[in-house]
């Protein structure tokens, strides 16, 4: 979770050069990859534009999204697919475990 007066597309365009500043590269799509950083949530906001689909589409089904969601924000509301609670209990959590004392820590710019 942050903080930020970004609007969404700099948010995004600002995550996708800290990946690269980090060695990312994108050699076709949904390539392995050694970070991978999306705008996920906005506020309450969906928004639906080129190269930026917010909420995120897929994270309702992804348990590695869900369960640290729900320890950061119990209770969140995904915009569009309902409570994260109600959505963990949909699927399959096995495996996905908190990492003691992570965070990611990113540069002011």
């Amino acid at each position: 979770a942050i903080e930020t007066a970004l609007a969404p597309r700099a948010l995004l365009d600002a995550l996708l050069a800290l990946e690269l500043s980090r060695g990312r590269t994108r050699t076709f799509a949904n390539a392995p990859r050694i970070l991978d950083l999306d705008v996920l949530l906005y506020g309450d906001q969906q928004i639906a534009e080129h190269g930026l689909s917010v909420p995120h589409p897929r994270m309702h089904e992804r348990a590695f999204v869900l369960v640290p969601l729900a320890e950061i924000a119990p209770d969140c509301v995904i915009p569009g697919r309902g409570a994260v609670a109600a959505l963990l209990r949909a699927i399959d959590t096995r495996g996905v475990s908190a990492v003691e004392g992570a965070r990611l820590a990113v540069p002011a710019s």
